[in-house]
């Protein structure tokens, strides 16, 4: 029997945080997923504004010690900007790994601790009590975390640069492909990445094929190209993801459900849900 991965979804939007009655079934904290691994490594990825919600939840449960990586596959804001308000970094014996890479010629730490000065907070990067280790990373690389634990880490097409995530524990798969455009076909790294994963979690961002057009230098995607990638890759199941600020609930569960159309083992990536791998769809007859 192969090991069980848990997954809980702690902000599954785009763009920016979106309260409010049209979205609270879905959510509207930005991007932010965590991973439980069978050997003990908790890997977060992203640090949108859901992390500060499961940095509270961590702080509770592990009040002597919180170890964790934190997996940046970009630094727009909607990726990075719950990190201050993670409770762990205010931890002394807290220790916390963050992976990504340089943007715009840019060390990765120049870039989150430019987010914790004034006049934006009242407190600075340096001054953090726990103990932060940055990492920088490139597209091919794979890092070891753990026993039966690796992370792989390739390029994805998104403005200014985005890294995807494939995380294999003992046999079980997960592919993390968020904010990617897909031009003159599929990206080859998504699909490198997806490649047979039992869960393959993609950008979801537009609504129509059209808006998609419009805005076509904005390097997100749609909930086809989604589709396509998990019958291409062939993958168990596909989780749509980072949904932009305009789009309602009910505008979400009626993609899933053309979605299902073309690829039948298809979830919402909801706030606050929880799931194991290997995943099991029970479909409509």
């Amino acid at each position: 029997m192969r090991s069980k991965v848990r997954i809980r979804f702690w902000g599954v939007r785009g763009t920016i945080p979106t309260p409010g009655p049209d979205t609270i079934r879905i959510g509207g904290n930005t991007s932010c997923v965590e991973v439980n691994t069978s050997d003990g490594q908790r890997i977060i990825i992203d640090a949108g504004s859901g992390i500060r919600l499961l940095g509270k939840k961590l702080q509770a449960e592990s009040p002597k010690r919180v170890v964790s990586t934190i997996l940046i596959s970009h630094t727009h804001w909607d990726h990075i900007q719950g990190l201050p308000f993670f409770l762990p970094v205010f931890g002394r014996k807290n220790r916390i790994v963050l992976v990504g890479q340089k943007r715009v010629g840019r060390r990765l730490e120049e870039i989150l601790a430019g987010q914790f000065i004034e006049p934006y907070l009242p407190y600075a990067y340096k001054s953090l009590p726990a103990d932060l280790l940055v990492k920088e990373v490139a597209d091919g690389e794979t890092l070891v975390l753990g026993d039966q634990t690796i992370v792989k880490v390739a390029d994805l097409n998104h403005p200014g640069g985005c890294l995807g995530f494939r995380i294999e524990n003992d046999g079980v798969v997960f592919a993390y492909c968020s904010d990617v455009g897909h031009d003159n076909g599929l990206d080859k790294n998504v699909l490198k990445l997806a490649q047979g994963a039992d869960l393959l979690i993609h950008d979801s961002h537009f609504a129509t094929i059209a808006e998609r057009d419009k805005y076509s230098d904005w390097g997100h995607s749609t909930w086809l190209e989604a589709a396509q990638v998990a019958i291409e890759a062939n993958v168990n199941s596909l989780g749509l993801f980072h949904y932009g600020p305009d789009i309602s609930d009910d505008e979400v569960e009626h993609i899933l459900q053309k979605t299902r159309k073309l690829f039948p083992r298809t979830i919402l990536a909801r706030e606050g849900a929880e799931i194991t791998l290997p995943l099991k769809i029970n479909l409509p007859d």
